[in-house]
C-alpha cells in the first residue's frame, strides 16, 4: 500500500458508499482514462473479466474463432471458452518473448484460405515487455481482424512513447494482488470506443435495461468494482510510476551482478519500448550451465525465497489439448524454449537491497558450484 488508500476508502464510508458506484469508482476511470490518453475506461472486478467483455463486445460467439499469445497466464484464454468460442495460439519470438508476427501471418494467412478468419486476437505484453505492436497491428488491420491488447502485466509500460494497453480495440489492465498496482482484485477495460464502453458497464452490471421495473433482455454479468477498492486504486496509481521505477532498479541490479555470467540471459527489451520489469525473467542456456531452472527453484525455496518458472505456454495445457498452434518457426518453438530455459526472479516494488543481495548471492554461489 502507498499510505494514501484510507483517504479513499474513509471517503467511500463518509459518503455511505459502499456499493460498485460512487466517486471513487468515477474518478478511477477518469484518472486512469487520463494516464493511458485514451477516451474512457470501465473498471471492472478483474482483468479476466475486462478481457471477457471485450470479446463479447466485438461480436466472439459459440464456435468462432480467437488467436491469442501461448506464452502467457491461462486467464488470457479462458474467456475465449466462456463464449465457446474456439482458441488458436500463436507462438513467441525472441525480441520481446511476445506473439510472434510470422506465427500470426502464417495463421492468419491459413485461416483466411480457409474462409475462418478469427473474430479478434488476443496480444499479451508479457512481465511488463510490450509485443511488436507496428507488425502485429498492421497484421491484424490488413485481414480486419480486431486486436485486445491484454496488458494485465504491462500497465506503466510504453511503447514508442504510447502507453501500453492503448493499442487496437480494447485494452486490458489486472490490478490482482501481484500486479504492480492492486485493488485487491480489480481490472480496467479501456479503448477510445466510448459508446462500447457504455454497453460494458451495462454488461457488466446485469445488463439491466432502462426501466423502472427489473428488466432483462439480454445476459449480463456482475463484474463492477466496489467504490472502496475503486478508492484503493485511486491511491495506488498516483504512485505507479515510483512502482515501476523501483521494478526497474530491481531489474537493473540482477543484471548488473548476474547479467555478465556465461548462459544467463535476462528477458530483452525491445528497442523504442519502456518497461515496467513487472517481472525479472532469465533463460539459462542449459550447454552453458549445468543446473535447470527448476533446481535452482528449488534451491531458492530452500531458504524461503519464492522463483517460479515462465508460463507454461496455454498450447501445452491439458484444458487446450487438441487446439491449433502456430509455432515461429517450423524448427523453432520459441515458447516452449522459453518455458524449459526461463525463470522469474522475486521482483516486488517494496523489495529490500538486503533482500535482493541475498538472493544474488544464491544463485552466484550456486551457478559457481555446478
Amino acid at each position: 500500500m502507498s499510505g494514501n488508500e484510507q483517504k479513499y476508502i474513509n471517503e467511500a464510508f463518509e459518503t455511505n458508499w459502499i456499493a460498485p458506484l460512487g466517486s471513487n469508482v468515477n474518478a478511477f476511470e477518469e484518472e486512469m482514462t487520463a494516464y493511458a490518453g485514451t477516451a474512457g475506461s470501465a473498471v471492472l472486478s478483474s482483468g479476466t473479466a475486462a478481457i471477457h467483455l471485450a470479446l463479447e463486445l466485438v461480436g466472439v460467439g459459440q464456435g468462432d474463432v480467437v488467436f491469442c499469445s501461448s506464452l502467457t497466464f491461462v486467464a488470457s484464454a479462458n474467456p475465449i471458452l466462456y463464449l465457446g468460442a474456439k482458441p488458436v495460439f500463436i507462438d513467441s519470438e525472441e525480441e520481446t518473448w511476445n506473439m510472434s508476427p510470422e506465427a500470426l501471418e502464417r495463421a492468419m494467412k491459413v485461416a483466411k484460405v480457409y474462409k475462418n478468419l478469427p473474430k479478434a486476437v488476443i496480444v499479451v505484453n508479457l512481465y511488463g515487455q510490450s509485443a511488436k505492436m507496428d507488425e502485429l497491428m498492421a497484421i491484424c488491420d490488413s485481414y480486419g481482424v480486431p486486436m485486445i491488447e491484454d496488458a494485465a502485466e504491462s500497465l506503466g509500460s510504453s511503447y514508442k512513447g504510447k502507453k501500453s494497453g492503448t493499442f487496437g480495440k480494447f485494452g486490458i489492465y489486472s490490478f490482482n494482488g501481484n500486479k504492480i498496482i492492486t485493488t485487491s482484485g480489480g481490472g480496467m477495460l479501456i479503448s477510445d470506443d466510448v459508446d462500447e464502453l457504455k454497453r460494458a458497464r451495462f454488461l457488466a452490471t446485469q445488463a439491466r435495461d432502462q426501466a423502472k421495473h427489473y428488466q432483462h433482455s439480454k445476459v449480463g454479468y456482475n463484474y463492477r468494482m466496489s467504490n472502496i477498492l475503486a478508492g484503493v486504486g485511486r491511491a495506488q496509481l498516483e504512485v505507479l510510476d515510483d512502482r515501476v521505477n523501483a521494478r526497474r532498479a530491481v531489474f537493473d541490479r540482477y543484471v548488473e551482478a548476474l547479467g555478465d555470467i556465461d548462459g544467463v540471459h535476462f528477458m530483452p527489451e525491445l528497442e523504442g519500448t519502456y518497461s515496467n520489469r513487472w517481472l525479472t525473467a532469465l533463460t539459462l542456456d542449459p550447454k552453458k550451465v549445468k543446473i535447470t531452472p527448476y533446481e535452482l527453484i528449488d534451491v531458492l525455496e530452500a531458504e524461503n525465497i519464492e522463483a517460479r518458472p515462465v508460463w507454461k505456454p496455454l498450447h501445452m495445457q491439458p484444458l487446450f489439448k487438441g487446439c491449433k498452434f502456430y509455432p515461429h518457426a517450423e524448427d523453432d518453438v520459441v515458447s516452449e524454449r522459453l518455458f524449459a530455459e526461463g525463470l522469474c526472479l522475486p521482483s516486488g516494488s517494496n523489495m529490500t537491497l538486503e533482500q535482493q543481495e541475498k538472493v544474488i548471492d544464491i544463485i552466484k554461489r550456486t551457478l559457481d558450484s555446478k
